[in-house]
């Protein structure tokens, strides 16, 4: 089928007979698997009213192809009916052990026509042969094959009176190959069929896979936000609080000044939070979306980290403005990470320099403080790292970036982290 056209169901797929032949079909299977041995029953009471019944009743009124009637033995009724038993019966466990039927079916058939006995009945071989096709291994199929063929080249020698032997081979030879091709072409569809269910079981398993992993992406994702804006503007206020506690019973116009600078910060905080939750909304809801935050708004970030009482010396070098919102938004995201770090840890009586510089495909962002005053000995590495140290880390893994994190030799914290700004390259067809 060319590509440019698409694929057409059948139209009689859908038609209400096929519908409802197909849901009698699902029934019937779903009933056999719980009562499998109806079915061999059927299927014995079946051929015995349509191959067994014909040879006792010609047996009884002695109608009959003359050239037959002579060529073979006439048994009383009786013994028909016991050699009739005797081919169908081992068809019961043909489904379960279609050689062993096939078999026992061979074995009475080589008796009946040692005796000279022609029967109806022998259709029986043929359905022992279309089961070890169908059920059975079919490294036993080569040999199952050949066996009945050699069966079948005395009868068709013992019926060459009335018809001709070739004739006669041929016939029982297409009537053999009709049994194996019938059983191979339904044994190959269930096949199918059932590798079909496997892959679309195997499907549902991956799309509920890939819904658990969308969603654990988005729930980190969100956490990842979420600690950003709340953990920053927490410690900014935490310090601003701690100052304006102290400065309340000295200079009372700084408390006022602390006050007023919480206040700012919870409005931001506030604002942050809004817009985060506005995306988790219904769409009814139309929330109203800012824009995320980027590099031009890191003054405001610092001068709000000023605020606290460290001094940051905010450097920049390269063309910026020019980088796309992806990448200004994870370094707007690594500086405020750093920086809230930085108030966390070395307390607000500490000088911070911020340098980001484009440098040929590379974008280095380094945040360094002096670390606490009067330190004796630099911090200590913490036993592990937090969601914010992870949250740069993820963040960074996304443009084939790198972080460093550790002490410097002045006894302050560094934070440097390096993103790959080369460009994805897109084949013609647009395919990554």
């Amino acid at each position: 089928m060319p590509e440019d056209l698409p694929a057409v169901a059948p139209s009689w797929t859908g038609s209400p007979l096929v519908t409802r032949l197909t849901t009698y079909g699902q029934r019937l299977r779903r009933w056999d698997r719980r009562h499998p041995w109806v079915l061999d029953l059927a299927v014995i009471a079946a051929l015995f009213m349509l191959f067994c019944v014909p040879d006792l009743i010609l047996h009884d009124d002695g109608r009959g192809p003359d050239e037959l009637r002579l060529a073979f033995t006439h048994l009383p009724a009786v013994g028909t009916l016991a050699l009739q038993a005797g081919l169908l019966l081992p068809l019961f466990w043909r489904r379960r052990a279609p050689s062993v039927a096939l078999a026992l079916t061979a074995a009475v058939f080589v008796v009946q026509w040692s005796l000279g006995v022609f029967l109806r009945a022998d259709v029986a071989l043929l359905v022992a042969l279309y089961s070890v096709t169908l059920h059975g291994r079919l490294r036993h199929l080569p040999w199952a094959g050949a066996g009945v063929v050699t069966l079948l080249l005395p009868v068709a020698a013992r019926v060459s009176r009335a018809v001709s032997f070739w004739e006669a081979l041929f016939f029982l030879l297409t009537a053999v190959t009709a049994a194996v091709a019938l059983g191979l072409a339904v044994r190959i569809r269930r096949a199918q069929l059932a590798s079909l269910r496997d892959r679309a079981r195997q499907l549902e398993i991956e799309r509920d896979q890939r819904s658990r992993l969308a969603a654990v992406t988005e729930r980190t994702r969100m956490a990842r936000e979420m600690h950003d804006i709340i953990g920053h503007n927490l410690s900014v206020i935490i310090t601003l609080a701690d100052g304006g506690a102290y400065a309340a019973d000295v200079t009372p116009e700084r408390s006022k000044q602390a006050l007023e600078l919480v206040g700012d910060t919870c409005r931001q905080a506030l604002g942050e939070l809004r817009r985060i939750l506005g995306v988790l909304r219904e769409k009814s809801d139309a929330p109203e979306l800012n824009p995320q935050p980027g590099i031009s708004d890191l003054d405001s970030l610092c001068t709000r980290i000023r605020a606290a009482g460290p001094e940051i010396l905010l450097r920049s070098a390269g063309e910026l403005d020019t980088l796309n919102r992806g990448v200004q938004l994870m370094t707007y995201r690594i500086v405020q990470e750093a920086l809230t770090n930085t108030l966390k840890h070395a307390g607000p009586h500490t000088r911070i320099d911020v340098s980001i510089a484009v440098e040929g495909p590379a974008l280095r962002i380094r945040v360094q403080d002096t670390g606490p005053p009067n330190a004796d000995t630099p911090p200590e590495p913490p036993a592990e790292e937090g969601h914010g140290i992870a949250g740069i880390r993820e963040r960074a893994a996304l443009y084939g970036g790198t972080i460093t994190v550790g002490p410097t030799a002045g006894g302050g914290w560094a934070v440097q982290a390096v993103l790959d700004l080369t460009p994805i390259p897109v084949s013609p067809g647009g395919a990554l």
